[in-house]
C-alpha cells in the first residue's frame, strides 16, 4: 500500500461523499452542499495529478495503482456527467447528453475491448494517448463549469471540446485494441484452418 495508493483511495472515497451532497443541492438549493461538492471535486481532481506525481517521483507504481487510479477518475467523472446531464433547474445547467452518451460509450467500450484482449492475448498493454489525457481535461472543466454556474454559452464549448476529444481517444484506443489483437499467436489460423495437416 503506497502512498501514491492511500491518495487514490482517499479520491474513490470522497465519490460518494461529492454525489451525496450534490443530490443534496439539486432537491433543495442549498448553496452548502455546493460548495461541498465543489471542493470534493476539487480535490479529486488535483489528487489526480498530486498520486501520479508520487508514483513516477518515488518510483511508486503498482498493479494496484494502475488498477485503482483510473477507477477513481471514472467515478467522479462519470456519476458527475450522469447526475449534471439531468434537468436540475433553476439550481444548475444541465450538460449536454451528447456528451454524458460519449463519455460513457467509450468508457464502456473500452473495457468490453479490455475484456476480450485479455482472454484472447492473456496481457494487455495500454499507452495513456495524449488526446486522451485532454479529454478528461475537458470533461472536468465541463463540470468544474457546469458547479460553479458560470457561463452557459462556454459551457456548451466546453462540451463540445470534450466530447470530440473523447471520440478521438476512444477511435485511437479501438485502433491499438485491434492491433494487439492481431499480433496475438492466438489470433493466427490453426493449421485445420488454413487447410493443413488435421
Amino acid at each position: 500500500m503506497t502512498t501514491a495508493n492511500k491518495v487514490t483511495i482517499v479520491r474513490i472515497l470522497l465519490v460518494p461523499f461529492f454525489v451525496v451532497h450534490l443530490l443534496y443541492y439539486v432537491t433543495g438549493g442549498n448553496e452548502v452542499h455546493r460548495l461541498l461538492a465543489i471542493v470534493a471535486f476539487a480535490f479529486g481532481a488535483v489528487s489526480d495529478g498530486i498520486d501520479g506525481y508520487i508514483a513516477r517521483r518515488y518510483n511508486q507504481r503498482s498493479e494496484l495503482g494502475a488498477i485503482l487510479d483510473p477507477l477513481a477518475d471514472k467515478l467522479l467523472l462519470v456519476l458527475g456527467l450522469v447526475l449534471l446531464s439531468q434537468n436540475h433547474a433553476p439550481y444548475l445547467a444541465t450538460i449536454p447528453l451528447w456528451m454524458t452518451v460519449t463519455v460513457f460509450s467509450r468508457d464502456a467500450l473500452l473495457l468490453l475491448g479490455l475484456i476480450v484482449i485479455y482472454y484472447a492475448c492473456g496481457r494487455i498493454v495500454i499507452r495513456p494517448r495524449f488526446i486522451g489525457k485532454v479529454a478528461t481535461v475537458l470533461q472536468m472543466v465541463t463540470l468544474f463549469w457546469t458547479l460553479l454556474k458560470w457561463d452557459p454559452l462556454w459551457l456548451e464549448r466546453w462540451a463540445l471540446g470534450a466530447t470530440v476529444c473523447t471520440g478521438a481517444s476512444g477511435l485511437l484506443y479501438l485502433k491499438e485494441g485491434v492491433r494487439q489483437l492481431s499480433a496475438s499467436p492466438t489470433s493466427s489460423a490453426s493449421p485445420d484452418q488454413r487447410g493443413g495437416v488435421s
